[in-house]
Protein backbone atom coordinates (compact mmCIF):
# COMPACT_ATOMS: atom_id res chain seq x y z
CA UNK A 1 0.00 0.00 0.00
CA UNK A 2 1.44 3.37 -1.07
CA UNK A 3 0.43 6.07 1.40
CA UNK A 4 1.04 9.79 1.13
CA UNK A 5 0.53 11.92 4.22
CA UNK A 6 -0.43 15.48 3.34
CA UNK A 7 0.35 17.66 6.33
CA UNK A 8 2.95 15.62 8.17
CA UNK A 9 2.83 17.61 11.39
CA UNK A 10 2.33 16.08 14.81
CA UNK A 11 -0.54 13.75 13.89
CA UNK A 12 0.46 13.20 10.27
CA UNK A 13 4.08 12.36 11.02
CA UNK A 14 3.01 10.02 13.83
CA UNK A 15 0.57 8.18 11.58
CA UNK A 16 3.10 8.03 8.77
CA UNK A 17 5.80 6.66 11.06
CA UNK A 18 3.43 4.03 12.44
CA UNK A 19 2.24 2.94 8.99
CA UNK A 20 5.84 2.73 7.75
CA UNK A 21 6.74 0.64 10.79
CA UNK A 22 3.88 -1.67 9.82
CA UNK A 23 5.20 -2.18 6.30
CA UNK A 24 3.38 0.45 4.23
CA UNK A 25 5.26 2.47 1.61
CA UNK A 26 4.86 5.94 3.10
CA UNK A 27 5.73 9.40 1.80
CA UNK A 28 5.39 12.36 4.15
CA UNK A 29 4.67 15.79 2.68
CA UNK A 30 5.84 18.60 4.91
CA UNK A 31 8.02 21.71 4.81
CA UNK A 32 10.64 23.71 6.68
CA UNK A 33 12.96 22.48 9.42
CA UNK A 34 10.60 19.61 10.30
CA UNK A 35 10.90 18.24 6.76
CA UNK A 36 14.68 18.64 6.80
CA UNK A 37 14.96 16.76 10.08
CA UNK A 38 12.71 13.90 8.90
CA UNK A 39 14.75 13.56 5.73
CA UNK A 40 18.00 13.41 7.69
CA UNK A 41 17.05 11.36 10.75
CA UNK A 42 13.59 9.92 10.06
CA UNK A 43 10.60 10.42 12.35
CA UNK A 44 11.51 9.88 15.99
CA UNK A 45 8.50 9.02 18.15
CA UNK A 46 8.63 9.40 21.92
CA UNK A 47 5.73 7.48 23.42
CA UNK A 48 4.72 5.90 26.72
CA UNK A 49 3.96 2.83 24.60
CA UNK A 50 7.61 2.67 23.52
CA UNK A 51 9.89 4.92 21.51
CA UNK A 52 10.64 4.13 17.88
CA UNK A 53 12.12 5.69 14.76
CA UNK A 54 10.82 5.19 11.25
CA UNK A 55 12.29 6.32 7.95
CA UNK A 56 9.51 7.00 5.45
CA UNK A 57 10.26 9.16 2.43
CA UNK A 58 9.78 12.87 3.02
CA UNK A 59 9.29 15.65 0.51
CA UNK A 60 7.70 19.04 -0.09
CA UNK A 61 6.66 18.03 -3.61
CA UNK A 62 2.93 17.42 -3.93
CA UNK A 63 3.57 15.35 -7.05
CA UNK A 64 4.12 12.48 -4.60
CA UNK A 65 0.34 12.37 -4.23
CA UNK A 66 -0.20 11.26 -7.80
CA UNK A 67 0.78 7.60 -7.39
CA UNK A 68 -0.57 7.08 -3.86
CA UNK A 69 -3.20 4.43 -3.17
CA UNK A 70 -4.14 6.30 -0.01
CA UNK A 71 -3.77 9.98 0.84
CA UNK A 72 -4.05 10.75 4.56
CA UNK A 73 -4.96 14.43 4.86
CA UNK A 74 -3.89 15.80 8.24
CA UNK A 75 -4.17 19.50 7.40
CA UNK A 76 -6.29 21.83 9.49
CA UNK A 77 -9.90 22.04 8.27
CA UNK A 78 -9.63 25.77 7.52
CA UNK A 79 -6.76 25.18 5.07
CA UNK A 80 -8.68 22.74 2.84
CA UNK A 81 -10.52 25.27 0.63
CA UNK A 82 -7.20 26.80 -0.41
CA UNK A 83 -5.57 23.49 -1.40
CA UNK A 84 -8.54 21.44 -2.63
CA UNK A 85 -8.13 22.38 -6.29
CA UNK A 86 -4.47 21.35 -6.38
CA UNK A 87 -5.16 18.18 -4.41
CA UNK A 88 -8.07 17.12 -6.62
CA UNK A 89 -5.99 17.40 -9.79
CA UNK A 90 -3.21 15.19 -8.40
CA UNK A 91 -5.26 12.29 -7.04
CA UNK A 92 -5.11 8.95 -8.85
CA UNK A 93 -8.60 7.91 -10.03
CA UNK A 94 -8.91 5.09 -7.49
CA UNK A 95 -7.11 6.76 -4.60
CA UNK A 96 -8.74 6.76 -1.19
CA UNK A 97 -8.51 10.06 0.65
CA UNK A 98 -8.72 9.78 4.43
CA UNK A 99 -9.95 13.06 5.90
CA UNK A 100 -8.63 13.40 9.47
CA UNK A 101 -9.89 16.85 10.47
CA UNK A 102 -11.55 17.93 13.70
CA UNK A 103 -15.18 18.99 13.76
CA UNK A 104 -17.87 18.54 11.14
CA UNK A 105 -16.16 17.33 7.94
CA UNK A 106 -16.84 19.08 4.65
CA UNK A 107 -18.26 15.83 3.17
CA UNK A 108 -20.73 15.37 6.06
CA UNK A 109 -23.89 15.21 3.95
CA UNK A 110 -22.45 12.94 1.24
CA UNK A 111 -24.77 9.94 0.69
CA UNK A 112 -27.39 11.32 3.09
CA UNK A 113 -30.89 11.95 1.72
CA UNK A 114 -32.36 15.44 1.87
CA UNK A 115 -29.69 17.32 3.88
CA UNK A 116 -31.29 20.30 5.63
CA UNK A 117 -30.48 23.46 3.72
CA UNK A 118 -28.52 21.66 1.01
CA UNK A 119 -25.42 19.46 0.91
CA UNK A 120 -22.76 22.15 1.34
CA UNK A 121 -21.91 23.60 4.76
CA UNK A 122 -20.53 27.11 4.26
CA UNK A 123 -18.63 26.97 7.56
CA UNK A 124 -16.38 24.12 6.33
CA UNK A 125 -16.75 24.24 2.54
CA UNK A 126 -17.32 27.88 1.61
CA UNK A 127 -19.02 28.20 -1.78
CA UNK A 128 -18.54 24.45 -2.29
CA UNK A 129 -14.88 24.89 -3.23
CA UNK A 130 -13.81 21.52 -1.78
CA UNK A 131 -16.77 19.46 -2.94
CA UNK A 132 -16.29 20.95 -6.40
CA UNK A 133 -12.67 19.79 -6.53
CA UNK A 134 -12.73 16.33 -4.91
CA UNK A 135 -14.73 13.48 -6.42
CA UNK A 136 -17.01 11.84 -3.82
CA UNK A 137 -15.62 8.38 -4.61
CA UNK A 138 -12.30 9.36 -2.99
CA UNK A 139 -13.71 10.14 0.44
CA UNK A 140 -13.11 8.09 3.57
CA UNK A 141 -13.95 9.57 6.96
CA UNK A 142 -11.70 9.36 10.01
CA UNK A 143 -12.20 10.37 13.63
CA UNK A 144 -8.88 10.82 15.41
CA UNK A 145 -8.55 9.96 19.08
CA UNK A 146 -4.85 10.61 19.46
CA UNK A 147 -2.84 13.40 21.06
CA UNK A 148 0.65 14.25 19.82
CA UNK A 149 2.95 17.24 19.59
CA UNK A 150 6.18 18.13 17.80
CA UNK A 151 8.78 18.73 20.50
CA UNK A 152 11.53 19.52 18.01
CA UNK A 153 11.83 19.15 14.23
CA UNK A 154 11.52 15.48 13.31
CA UNK A 155 10.59 14.43 16.87
CA UNK A 156 6.98 13.67 17.82
CA UNK A 157 5.80 13.15 21.38
CA UNK A 158 2.85 10.78 21.52
CA UNK A 159 0.80 11.71 24.57
CA UNK A 160 -2.19 9.41 24.50
CA UNK A 161 -4.63 7.56 22.23
CA UNK A 162 -4.07 5.37 19.18
CA UNK A 163 -7.59 5.16 17.74
CA UNK A 164 -8.32 6.30 14.18
CA UNK A 165 -11.92 5.29 13.51
CA UNK A 166 -12.64 4.88 9.79
CA UNK A 167 -15.84 4.81 7.76
CA UNK A 168 -17.32 5.30 4.32
CA UNK A 169 -19.74 8.23 3.89
CA UNK A 170 -22.45 5.74 2.86
CA UNK A 171 -21.67 3.42 5.79
CA UNK A 172 -20.78 0.46 3.61
CA UNK A 173 -18.20 -2.12 4.82
CA UNK A 174 -15.83 -1.46 1.94
CA UNK A 175 -12.77 -3.51 1.13
CA UNK A 176 -10.60 -0.40 1.09
CA UNK A 177 -11.58 0.51 4.66
CA UNK A 178 -10.77 -3.01 5.81
CA UNK A 179 -7.36 -2.83 4.10
CA UNK A 180 -6.71 0.57 5.64
CA UNK A 181 -7.68 -0.72 9.06
CA UNK A 182 -5.28 -3.65 8.68
CA UNK A 183 -2.44 -1.28 7.73
CA UNK A 184 -3.10 0.87 10.81
CA UNK A 185 -3.19 -2.19 13.07
CA UNK A 186 0.08 -3.47 11.56
CA UNK A 187 1.62 -0.14 12.61
CA UNK A 188 0.45 -0.52 16.22
CA UNK A 189 -2.64 1.69 15.95
CA UNK A 190 -6.35 0.98 16.40
CA UNK A 191 -8.62 1.57 13.41
CA UNK A 192 -12.15 0.20 13.79
CA UNK A 193 -14.40 0.56 10.75
CA UNK A 194 -17.78 2.03 11.68
CA UNK A 195 -20.98 1.91 9.64
CA UNK A 196 -22.30 4.94 11.57
CA UNK A 197 -19.20 7.12 11.57
CA UNK A 198 -21.24 10.30 12.08
CA UNK A 199 -22.15 9.10 15.59
CA UNK A 200 -18.42 9.03 16.37
CA UNK A 201 -17.91 12.43 14.74
CA UNK A 202 -20.53 13.97 17.05
CA UNK A 203 -19.25 12.22 20.16
CA UNK A 204 -15.86 13.82 19.66
CA UNK A 205 -17.39 17.10 18.45
CA UNK A 206 -19.44 17.83 21.57
CA UNK A 207 -16.26 17.77 23.61
CA UNK A 208 -14.32 19.86 21.13
CA UNK A 209 -17.08 22.49 20.88
CA UNK A 210 -17.16 22.87 24.66
CA UNK A 211 -13.59 22.27 25.79
CA UNK A 212 -11.45 23.80 23.05
CA UNK A 213 -12.77 27.38 22.82
CA UNK A 214 -13.36 27.62 26.57
CA UNK A 215 -9.77 26.63 27.33
CA UNK A 216 -8.54 29.10 24.71
CA UNK A 217 -10.65 31.88 26.26
CA UNK A 218 -9.63 31.11 29.84
CA UNK A 219 -6.14 29.60 29.51
CA UNK A 220 -7.28 26.73 31.72
CA UNK A 221 -6.32 23.09 31.44
CA UNK A 222 -9.07 20.51 31.02
CA UNK A 223 -8.80 19.53 34.66
CA UNK A 224 -9.12 23.12 35.85
CA UNK A 225 -12.43 23.48 33.97
CA UNK A 226 -13.91 20.92 36.31
CA UNK A 227 -12.91 22.80 39.46
CA UNK A 228 -15.55 25.52 39.11
CA UNK A 229 -19.25 24.57 39.42
CA UNK A 230 -20.33 27.46 37.19
CA UNK A 231 -17.98 26.24 34.48
CA UNK A 232 -19.37 22.72 34.70
CA UNK A 233 -22.86 24.17 34.17
CA UNK A 234 -21.67 26.08 31.10
CA UNK A 235 -20.06 22.95 29.64
CA UNK A 236 -23.23 20.95 30.26
CA UNK A 237 -25.30 23.65 28.54
CA UNK A 238 -23.05 23.51 25.47
CA UNK A 239 -23.22 19.71 25.46
CA UNK A 240 -27.02 19.87 25.63
CA UNK A 241 -27.25 22.32 22.72
CA UNK A 242 -24.97 20.16 20.57
CA UNK A 243 -27.03 17.10 21.48
CA UNK A 244 -30.23 18.88 20.41
CA UNK A 245 -28.74 19.55 16.97
CA UNK A 246 -27.37 16.02 16.73
CA UNK A 247 -30.75 14.58 17.65
CA UNK A 248 -32.35 16.37 14.71
CA UNK A 249 -29.73 14.70 12.50
CA UNK A 250 -30.65 11.27 13.92
CA UNK A 251 -27.34 10.83 15.71
CA UNK A 252 -27.09 8.11 18.35
CA UNK A 253 -24.34 8.79 20.86
CA UNK A 254 -22.47 5.56 21.64
CA UNK A 255 -21.87 6.67 25.27
CA UNK A 256 -23.74 9.07 27.53
CA UNK A 257 -22.79 12.75 27.37
CA UNK A 258 -22.26 12.79 31.15
CA UNK A 259 -19.60 10.15 30.66
CA UNK A 260 -18.12 12.12 27.74
CA UNK A 261 -17.92 15.26 29.91
CA UNK A 262 -16.29 13.53 32.85
CA UNK A 263 -13.81 11.72 30.59
CA UNK A 264 -12.72 15.03 29.12
CA UNK A 265 -12.27 16.69 32.51
CA UNK A 266 -10.41 13.62 33.78
CA UNK A 267 -7.63 14.22 31.26
CA UNK A 268 -6.50 16.77 33.83
CA UNK A 269 -3.35 18.83 33.36
CA UNK A 270 -3.53 19.05 29.57
CA UNK A 271 -3.67 22.06 27.28
CA UNK A 272 -6.09 21.51 24.41
CA UNK A 273 -4.80 21.81 20.85
CA UNK A 274 -6.74 25.07 20.47
CA UNK A 275 -5.02 26.59 23.48
CA UNK A 276 -1.67 25.43 22.11
CA UNK A 277 -2.49 27.01 18.73
CA UNK A 278 -3.50 30.27 20.44
CA UNK A 279 -0.22 30.47 22.31
CA UNK A 280 1.69 29.73 19.09
CA UNK A 281 -0.11 32.57 17.30
CA UNK A 282 -1.83 30.16 14.90
CA UNK A 283 -5.35 30.42 13.53
CA UNK A 284 -7.95 28.66 15.68
CA UNK A 285 -10.11 25.83 14.30
CA UNK A 286 -13.46 27.40 15.09
CA UNK A 287 -15.47 27.22 11.88
CA UNK A 288 -15.50 23.41 11.77
CA UNK A 289 -16.54 23.21 15.46
CA UNK A 290 -18.64 26.00 16.96
CA UNK A 291 -19.20 27.55 13.53
CA UNK A 292 -20.52 24.34 11.98
CA UNK A 293 -22.79 23.57 14.93
CA UNK A 294 -24.21 27.10 14.80
CA UNK A 295 -24.81 26.81 11.04
CA UNK A 296 -26.53 23.45 11.40
CA UNK A 297 -28.62 24.75 14.30
CA UNK A 298 -29.78 27.64 12.15
CA UNK A 299 -30.82 25.30 9.36
CA UNK A 300 -32.69 23.06 11.76
CA UNK A 301 -34.31 25.77 13.86
CA UNK A 302 -32.53 24.74 17.07
CA UNK A 303 -31.57 27.43 19.57
CA UNK A 304 -27.89 27.26 20.61
CA UNK A 305 -27.23 30.55 22.47
CA UNK A 306 -24.27 29.25 24.49
CA UNK A 307 -22.55 27.84 21.41
CA UNK A 308 -23.08 31.10 19.51
CA UNK A 309 -21.77 33.21 22.41
CA UNK A 310 -18.64 31.10 22.81
CA UNK A 311 -18.08 31.12 19.04
CA UNK A 312 -18.29 34.93 18.89
CA UNK A 313 -15.91 35.40 21.83
CA UNK A 314 -13.40 32.89 20.50
CA UNK A 315 -13.49 34.39 16.99
CA UNK A 316 -12.68 37.83 18.37
CA UNK A 317 -9.89 36.35 20.46
CA UNK A 318 -8.53 34.59 17.36
CA UNK A 319 -8.58 37.75 15.24
CA UNK A 320 -6.92 39.87 17.92
CA UNK A 321 -4.32 37.20 18.64
CA UNK A 322 -3.26 36.87 15.03
CA UNK A 323 -3.19 40.64 14.53
CA UNK A 324 -0.93 41.18 17.53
Amino acid sequence: MRVAVLGAGAIGAYVGAALARGGADVTLIARGPHLAAMRERGVQVRSPRGDFTAHPSATDDWAALSDADVVFVALKAYSLPEVAGQLGKLLAPDAAVVWAQNGIPWWYFQSLPEPPGGPVLQSVDPAGVISGAIRPSHNVGCVVYCSTEIIEPGVVRHIEGTRFTLGEPDGSPSERCQELSAAFVAGGLRAPVESRLRDQIWLKLVGNVAFNPITALTGATLGQLGDLPEMRELLKAIFAECAAVADRLEIRFPVSLDRRLEAGLAVGDHNTSMLQDLRAGKRLELDCMTGAVAELAGRLGVEVPHVRAVHACARLLDLRNRAA
